[in-house]
């Protein structure tokens, strides 16, 4: 029998804990004990971290299941029994979202076009850049504009100023589409597991200056890009995402780089669509991603 689902609450339950006998039974016990229906429940044990992943979407059922504030509360006691982190969200509710970006344009224009179509189901916050030069392509789709210039005497002030813009706008998710400036140690502890930023190679990488001419000069047969969590370990943060691309000895170092744009957004995009739709969990350096 088809169980009808329109008009009814959707949710999606994230949670990780130690692994241990009888989680699966106890969290989908709950669940049908509030008569909620499971669409989808992934779950992944690693055995080397010895924790526990999982992801549900699931629906309420008017009248007998609880509001979603008080679903919350009384799920409390297994959260608590299984010593979890968890959420339980609405899963149509649209994540809010800071965009960083310097001068190079490509990654900002890619997520603005994928989240206008509704591809990516976000909602902007603000676009911070260091530089003013975007600010009338921002502002053009009404979407705020926030020029927050850094020097190495001002990068603290201005540091303080960004982590309260973020708590000022809501933003659950800040992205770092090619924003060249380092953040200090502080504010990636800060924003730990909610700061995504696109490196420009395949990591481990060429860094430093023109990694393309650098990858050229070394006769690479493959190149691409990384999507991380940001740490304070530049560009060593947990891998959400990587795409390459196969090349040859015909590829100039502008082409290259073309190549490379391309491969950025991509990874970009993929990596802010998982963490959006609470795919991706942090298992120590590394991730646990449900597609």
């Amino acid at each position: 029998m088809t169980v009808p689902l329109e008009g009814k609450p959707h949710y999606i339950l994230t949670a990780t804990c130690d692994s241990r006998m009888g989680t699966v039974a106890r969290v989908s016990g709950f669940l049908a004990s509030h008569t909620c229906y499971i669409t989808d429940m992934q779950q992944f044990d690693d055995v080397i971290t010895g924790r526990f992943f999982t992801r549900i979407s699931f629906y309420g059922n008017p009248g007998s299941t609880p509001e979603l504030e008080a679903l919350r509360e009384q799920f409390e006691a297994v959260a608590k029994l299984e010593v979890m982190e968890w959420a339980i969200v609405e899963a149509d509710k649209k994540p809010r979202v800071m965009i960083m970006v310097s001068k190079f344009d490509h990654c900002l224009v890619d997520l603005l076009y994928r989240n206008r179509t509704g591809e990516l189901k976000m909602e902007i916050s603000c676009v911070v850049s260091n530089h003013p030069d975007l600010r009338s392509l921002v502002e053009a789709q009404g979407i705020p504009y926030v020029h927050i210039p850094v020097t190495a005497e001002t990068k603290a002030v201005q540091e303080d100023k960004l982590m309260a813009l973020v708590e000022e706008t809501q933003s659950e998710l800040v992205v770092l589409a090619r924003y060249m400036q380092v953040l200090s140690d502080d504010l990636c502890r800060r924003l730990r597991g909610q700061a995504i930023n696109i490196h420009h190679s395949f990591l481990p990488g060429f860094k430093g200056a023109k990694p393309y001419h650098q990858a050229h000069a070394r006769g690479v047969k493959l190149t691409g890009a990384t999507a991380h969590y940001v740490t304070a370990d530049l560009d060593e943060g947990p891998i959400i995402e990587q795409v390459v691309q196969r090349v040859d000895h015909t590829y100039t170092p502008e082409k290259l780089a073309a190549a490379g744009r391309d491969s950025e957004c991509r990874a970009l995009a993929t990596a802010v669509r998982l963490h959006v739709e609470r795919r991706v969990f942090l298992n120590d350096s590394k991730t646990v991603i449900f597609g």
